[in-house]
């Protein structure tokens, strides 16, 4: 059996009746299940990646879910291979990783919905100053082409991101009809909309 010993991140018990990190002709090879747990345990309770990361400030873990076992009996049942546990497609601008609010999703969709808060500067999302023109530039990634297109230009930041979440609300509503998870297609259709636009940004 897996020894309990300390606690990691302070919080959270490793209480797995097997050896998270075994070493197979010589090299450690670490659990995926444990992996995933350790990871979520660290963007939430460590203080130096929150420092790196500040998004993940206020982020907490339900109660169950600090016991490893108990993550690793939800995960194993969820489609998690080549996938990254998310809290918020569900559920936006939500702070708590647990079994209602958190699913897993492509790295692609990953990316497709993070708000980048900390890399976009003064403007709203999807806004940028363009000096030549004198006139802000509305930009929206496409997920599909895999560039980004450029929505036009306008007078003031507000009618710039507008154009971004006009366009990204589309590609939401082509992606979510691609999804078999019918929470995923759900999220995607009204993640954009204007009544929720400010959950995410």
């Amino acid at each position: 059996m897996q020894s309990i010993g300390k606690l990691v991140c302070g919080i959270g018990s490793n209480d797995a009746d097997y050896v998270v990190k075994p070493t197979i002709n010589g090299k450690v090879v670490v659990c995926p299940f444990y992996r995933v747990w350790h990871s979520m345990l660290v963007r939430c309770y460590d203080a130096k990646l929150q420092a790196r990361q500040p998004t993940y400030i206020g982020c907490s873990v339900v109660p169950e879910w600090l016991s490893f076992m108990a993550f690793r009996t939800w995960m194993i049942e969820q489609d998690w291979q080549g996938r990254e546990l998310d809290k918020d497609i569900l559920v936006p601008g939500n702070k708590v990783y647990g079994p209602e609010t958190c699913v897993f999703i492509s790295q692609g969709l990953n990316k497709f919905a993070t708000d980048s808060a900390a890399a976009r500067g003064e403007f709203p999302i999807g806004v940028c100053w363009n000096k030549r023109n004198g006139k802000f530039q509305a930009y929206c990634g496409n997920p599909f082409t895999s560039k980004e297109e450029h929505l036009g230009y306008f007078t003031c930041p507000d009618a710039a991101h507008e154009a971004w979440r006009s366009r990204k609300h589309e590609l939401a509503l082509q992606i979510a009809v691609l999804h078999a998870d019918p929470r995923i297609a759900a999220a995607l259709s009204t993640r954009y909309l204007p009544e929720n636009i400010h959950k995410i940004v």
